[in-house]
């Protein structure tokens, strides 16, 4: 496991994480101290148990709107692969009613 200093509000922080993750939770802590300096410029310097808490809190509320977008696209994307499939049939079934009166005239 990998040791990493990361920094949050201008102060440093040990943490691990599994060996090459370290550019991911360097990533991670950057969103999180943009967060909790948006607070701090939002609310002023509130300690920083309560800065993370409403940083923490603020974040999770981006991640809820995110899984209901997500949750909206997923249901929109079943219903057009649903609505895709009924129209292939249809399609399918248009073409073979057309190749048989193809053969009949053909035939006749």
């Amino acid at each position: 496991m990998a040791q990493m200093i990361i920094e949050v509000n201008g102060r440093p922080y040990t943490v691990g994480c599994e060996d090459g993750q370290e550019q991911h939770l360097i990533e991670l802590a950057r969103i999180f101290d943009r967060q909790v300096r948006q607070v701090s410029q939002d609310m002023g310097q509130l300690g920083d148990t309560r800065l993370f808490l409403m940083g923490a809190l603020l974040l999770a509320d981006e991640l809820s709107d995110a899984k209901a977008r997500l949750g909206a696209v997923q249901a929109e994307l079943a219903r057009m692969q649903s609505d895709q499939a009924r129209i292939e049939v249809r399609a399918t079934l248009a073409l073979d009613n057309a190749a048989k009166r193809i053969e009949k005239l053909a035939a006749e």
